[in-house]
């Protein structure tokens, strides 16, 4: 019998997967699982195990640590082929049933999974290959099998952004109006906090609170961010940001991080910098050098001037020869200092 790798499962993850594939000669094989600390091994027979399965294919689950284990232990599992999703959902598995492996019964499967005739004719057989999934679940039997659906706050917060249901305070941006809910707004910043419930009143006008020096599509954006805590798309383009290809998505990404260092926002100013850090050129550096500067993004400066400490002379001489950077030089000379240091250090 050929191996065909091994996967280990720990803590509901897939935590060491690796896999050999027998060859085209092998007529079975047999996959190593460690799933909670029991050691299982899948035994397949593509030709059949016995010979009255003879000419179809024949898959057991096997558990190999018997010997050492005080009780049975119940399992809730199920063979699929790989893209047999419909089947494959956790409470499908928990709905099969419960089988005990011990030293009587360590190898449960099927004789019989389906036959090689029916195999050829059906769309799980690519290229000669077929791929079995075995889904499996530990029945603890002092606790009921209860699924804990996923958290599902962040939709139901983005739902309540986009319905307007129960908003209570409204801006004024960029000529565009959005209404908002102020509780929400207050506890995921201390500025709106401030501002909504404090002695700020900033720019309040007819009880719109005007936003100034921002776009509507920047402003747009940290709503979406502060009701699902999760990356906001650009999902339209500014009028002072009509420019072509990677500029354009540089320049929002600035404009971003500025607003969510406006409302401190840490969480998004960090993935700001993330995402602005990956689009470090020798045509973006000084401008993205001088925004890390201002707003105190000491990770995103260091990878700014890491990136120049690596570029060639005439690449340097390039960057330098620039209004931009003259003007960076000359409003931050500290940021200059720091560069010569490096390069220096590199001689």
């Amino acid at each position: 019998m050929s191996f065909a790798g091994v996967s280990v499962i720990a803590d509901g993850r897939l935590r060491q997967p690796w896999a050999v594939y027998p060859g085209t000669a092998s007529r079975s094989g047999y996959h190593l699982l460690v799933v909670e600390g029991h050691r299982w091994v899948l035994d397949i027979y593509p030709n059949g195990k016995y010979p009255e399965s003879a000419g179809s294919i024949s898959i057991f689950l096997v558990l190999l640590d018997e010997q050492q284990i005080a009780r049975p232990v119940k399992v809730c599992f199920d063979f699929s082929f790989i893209d047999e999703v419909e089947v494959q959902a956790p409470a499908c598995v928990r709905a099969t049933e419960v089988c005990e492996f011990s030293t009587d019964a360590s190898c449960i499967g099927h004789s019989s999974l389906i036959t090689r005739e029916d195999l050829e004719m059906s769309g799980h057989l690519k290229d000669d290959c077929f791929a079995i999934r075995c889904d499996i679940v530990i029945a603890d039997p002092l606790a009921p099998f209860i699924e804990v659906p996923p958290s599902n706050m962040r939709r139901h917060f983005n739902k309540l952004l986009e319905t307007k249901v129960g908003t209570d305070v409204t801006f004024m941006v960029d000529g565009e109006t959005f209404v908002a809910h102020r509780c929400v707004l207050a506890a995921r910043s201390a500025v709106f906090m401030a501002e909504l419930f404090g002695s700020m009143e900033e720019g309040m006008t007819d009880n719109v609170i005007q936003i100034k020096d921002m776009e509507s599509s920047i402003f747009k954006a940290l709503l979406r961010f502060i009701y699902t805590d999760s990356w906001p798309k650009m999902e339209e383009v500014p009028s002072s940001m009509e420019v072509e290809g990677d500029v354009q998505e540089i320049t929002w990404l600035q404009q971003l991080l500025v607003a969510a260092d406006r409302y401190d926002l840490q969480r998004l100013k960090s993935m700001c910098e993330e995402q602005l850090a990956g689009h470090i050129g020798l045509c973006s550096v000084t401008t993205i050098l001088s925004l890390a500067q201002q707003q105190h993004c000491s990770e995103l400066k260091e990878a700014c001037l890491e990136f120049l400490n690596v570029q060639s002379a005439t690449a340097l001489q390039g960057v330098m020869s620039t209004r931009d950077w003259e003007h960076m030089s000359t409003t931050y000379p500290c940021v200059l200092n720091k560069l010569i240091a490096k390069l220096a250090s590199r001689v």
